[in-house]
């Protein structure tokens, strides 16, 4: 790809709109690697688009975007959690809900640049880890966060319990 991107903080209804084209890429993408992964709602971009702008004005979140030349290439939602302090020590952990990196410019330093951008917006609030989930069928998404120090401490699996009749 030819020209410089960089990365800022998503701010206008336009952008939340930008953003939520990519998260229906996002959606497509799970879905092609396993059709278990979760079906967008006939409104989910809509949705979507408005967790972005609420999330864009909610201090405990940050919703950032790789810009192309006012084209937003890919982005980044992280959010700021608590553990149940009366069960556990107090520890604030970063919660990287969703990334994603149009097509063409993966491999090009933009998931990690987005990714740093929001492991650093995370330390500037006291955050001292960084955790997220990735879909086991996605061999690129585990190489690119193994490569980056992710480390696996939990699984996530589902298990089909419809009714024999159904």
């Amino acid at each position: 790809m030819s020209g410089q991107w960089l990365i800022r903080t998503a701010e206008t209804e336009e952008d939340a709109r930008a953003i939520s084209l990519l998260w229906s890429k996002l959606v497509d993408y799970h879905l092609d690697l396993d059709s278990n992964m979760p079906v967008a709602a006939e409104d989910g971009a809509y949705r979507y688009a408005q967790r972005i702008s609420h999330s864009m004005n909610d201090s405990y979140s940050r919703v950032l975007v790789a810009d192309h030349n006012g084209d937003i290439i890919g982005y980044v939602l992280g959010i700021v959690i608590d553990l149940l302090p009366e069960m556990f020590v107090e520890e604030r952990t970063g919660f990287l809900a969703d990334i994603y990196v149009d097509d063409a410019w993966r491999s090009h330093g933009v998931g990690t640049a987005l990714v740093e951008a929001l492991a650093n917006w995370f330390r500037s609030r006291g955050v001292e880890y960084m955790e997220w989930y990735v879909a086991s069928a996605n061999a690129d998404g585990i190489a690119f966060w193994k490569s980056r120090g992710g480390a696996e401490i939990m699984q996530r699996m589902r298990m089909s319990i419809k009714s024999e009749d159904t």
